[in-house]
């Protein structure tokens, strides 16, 4: 059993990114044992100084469109994730969508909402 969950959120300029950084940044803030991480940071450190602590805590990569950077950036860093949110796919199953990569409005809170969520699930799971 761990006893922290770290959440990789997409740190891209799209409007499901901005609903993943929201959605982990409240998690995070509910939830002792979830940590998040810089995804600039880590893309960023070519010398490999942040390796140790990406290896401290599974590690929960949430996308937000179908590229999977986060999934991408971590594989290049030869980091394993335990579990991967596909905003943009679990989505796809609602009748709400993020419209804008910079505001939240209702229809995007209600994304949040719905991410967060899975998210819980995802914490549950492997705590």
């Amino acid at each position: 059993m761990t006893e922290k969950i770290a959440l990789a959120p997409c740190n891209g300029m799209s409007a499901n990114g901005l609903v993943s950084r929201v959605a982990v940044g409240d998690c995070r803030n509910e939830n002792e044992n979830v940590v998040s991480i810089c995804m600039g940071s880590t893309s960023a450190d070519i010398e490999g100084r942040n390796n140790d602590m990406l290896r401290k805590y599974p590690i929960v990569a949430v996308n937000g469109c179908p590229n999977g950077c986060v999934n991408k950036i971590l594989e290049n860093k030869g980091i394993d994730v335990a579990g991967t949110i596909a905003v943009n796919e679990i989505l796809d199953d609602y009748e709400v969508s993020a419209r804008d990569p910079f505001r939240l409005d209702s229809e995007a809170e209600e994304c949040v909402k719905i991410i967060k969520e899975e998210l819980s699930k995802t914490i549950s799971k492997l705590l």
